[in-house]
């Protein structure tokens, strides 16, 4: 009777051991790209087809080697976009000069035509240097603010990013006061719009139908989750919304699942990925 005990839990140990080291070797490595149309009827004729790329929650410094992120780099760049957006966490907490060094190199590779966007995670935010890191890697910081976007004609898409309000001592609605001002004044004229976020349940706390799409990441969509089940477990701020894709009135929130891990570097069921969205005037 002893024996098969033991066999059975010699059994679990090994198929465990397994699971783990997929996870951690084969599953957090395995990235892809997820694409998504795109519909506006309101976007002018230069700016139909046009390709973002959506970056989320790569935390360099866990699990992320630069020969990672240069593979990454190289399927982005291959699909040309026009427009690149990060949405929080490039780093984990906190990174080596020799990561950073790594991480200006290799993100500074990143090509778009029209511009590279990016805000900070909660991650980001323990780092404290995340705004001279973002800048060096060649990116517009849009955290709290916004910019306007023109592609060959008078009109234009409008861009804004929410800081990480993980770690906040400012209301979102303080945050955001500077790019409502805008969206409600005179000046403004553009017939889309983008809102970056990273925390996605925060979504609520905003005025978010003035956006045609919210992109957010955090979740990780549960970074480890079981068929039928679904995510077993997401991180605070990424409890309500955490799965790819909501319909919120007529906006649409993108949650990316990420690139890297947080806190436990596995990913089970559950690859690592970046969106990519093609807008379409219809």
């Amino acid at each position: 009777m002893w024996q098969k005990i033991l066999l059975t839990i010699i059994v679990l140990i090994v198929i465990s051991l397994l699971v783990f080291l997929y996870s951690k070797y084969i599953g957090a490595k395995m990235f892809y790209v997820k694409e998504y149309p795109l519909y506006s009827t309101t976007i002018d004729n230069s700016y139909n087809g046009l390709k973002i790329a959506h970056l989320s929650d790569i935390h360099y410094g866990l699990g992320m080697t630069k020969n990672d992120l240069e593979k990454i780099v190289k399927d982005v760049n291959s699909l040309k976009p026009d427009i690149i957006v990060f949405t929080g966490d490039l780093v984990n907490n906190k990174i080596t000069n020799k990561q950073y060094k790594e991480l200006v190199t290799v993100m500074n590779k990143l090509e778009a035509k029209l511009g590279k966007y990016a805000i900070d995670g909660n991650h980001d935010y323990i780092y404290k240097n995340f705004n001279k890191l973002i800048e060096d890697c060649g990116f517009t910081n849009l955290n709290d603010t916004y910019d306007i976007i023109y592609n060959e004609s008078y009109e234009s898409i409008f861009i804004a990013g929410v800081s990480n309000n993980t770690y906040t001592t400012k209301k979102i609605e303080d945050k955001t006061e500077t790019i409502f001002d805008f969206i409600n004044s005179e000046e403004y004229k553009s017939k889309y719009s983008i809102l970056l976020m990273h925390e996605p349940d925060f979504i609520e706390d905003i005025d978010y139908k003035l956006f045609n799409i919210v992109l957010a990441g955090h979740s990780h969509a549960g970074q480890v989750r079981l068929p039928f089940i679904g995510a077993l477990y997401t991180p605070k701020y990424a409890r309500k919304y955490y799965e790819p894709y909501y319909k919120l009135d007529n906006t649409e929130l993108y949650i990316s699942n990420g690139l890297g891990t947080s806190e436990i570097p596995i990913r089970l069921f559950n690859r690592p990925s970046y969106n990519f969205y093609r807008l379409y005037k219809k």
